[in-house]
């Protein structure tokens, strides 16, 4: 991980997709003042579950995993994060060790965030406290709906859905491949599985062409045949 040259807040159009929109443009000159810009390359930990959070991090580019260690020693991967999305906050707000790990999945620029700005901000600016709000009663829907599916959907089927998902949110390369992808291992944490089962339904999933592979590259080849069988038909 390394610093470089701050991007000044109030002329980034990320902060459009998460809380800090809220900001008055004083507000925003004081966060840039303060904030730091972390880069990460792939596979570096931007934070490990159980430290105390100092700040938050706001994804400027590049994706990251966000991960629950299980009692037998396996990392449940519970979120792909993304561009505009920040990380830590509730962590931050509640004053308590973080849950979870965020991992880098590729080269990915964050903004760091000093805890004791985002404090203040909440206690002054009572949109951004509606804001962040909005954004942690999404983060537990999404959280419910992932309990649902884990026990609703087969494997193949939750295979399935993150390659949608992946592809929905991340989109693809000039090829058409996926432009952010998971190692098998990844993917199996992603929908709790063995890596040995993911890789053995990504061959199903290929033999019957719903999906291509090159390499460790993976192309959606029939979305409405994937998103049929998520439903069931």
């Amino acid at each position: 991980m390394k610093t470089t040259e701050k991007t000044r807040c109030e002329s980034c159009i990320i902060r459009q997709f998460n809380a800090l929109k809220a900001f008055t443009k004083d507000e925003l000159k004081v966060i840039s003042d303060h904030k730091v810009t972390k880069n990460f390359k792939k596979g570096d930990l931007i934070f490990k579950e159980g430290e105390k959070l100092n700040g938050v991090f706001c994804v400027r580019d590049g994706a990251s995993k966000l991960s629950k260690l299980s009692e037998n020693g396996k990392h449940q991967i519970v979120k792909i994060a993304k561009k505009g999305e920040i990380l830590g906050q509730r962590s931050v707000v509640a004053d308590e060790q973080t849950n979870l790990s965020a991992t880098a999945l590729n080269d990915t620029s964050m903004c760091y965030i000093p805890k004791q700005l985002i404090i203040d901000k909440i206690n002054q600016n009572p949109e951004f406290t509606r804001n962040l709000l909005k954004i942690m009663a999404s983060d537990l829907r999404e959280s419910d709906n992932f309990i649902v599916n884990m026990s609703q959907h087969n494997v193949k089927q939750r295979i399935a859905e993150a390659l949608l998902y992946l592809e929905t949110n991340f989109g693809t390369d000039d090829e058409g491949f996926l432009a952010v992808n998971l190692s098998r291992e990844d993917l199996a944490n992603v929908v709790g599985t063995a890596t040995e089962s993911c890789i053995r339904l990504l061959a199903e999933l290929k033999k019957e062409k719903f999906i291509a592979t090159k390499a460790k590259k993976t192309k959606i080849e029939d979305k409405k045949g994937l998103e049929d069988m998520i439903n069931g038909f």
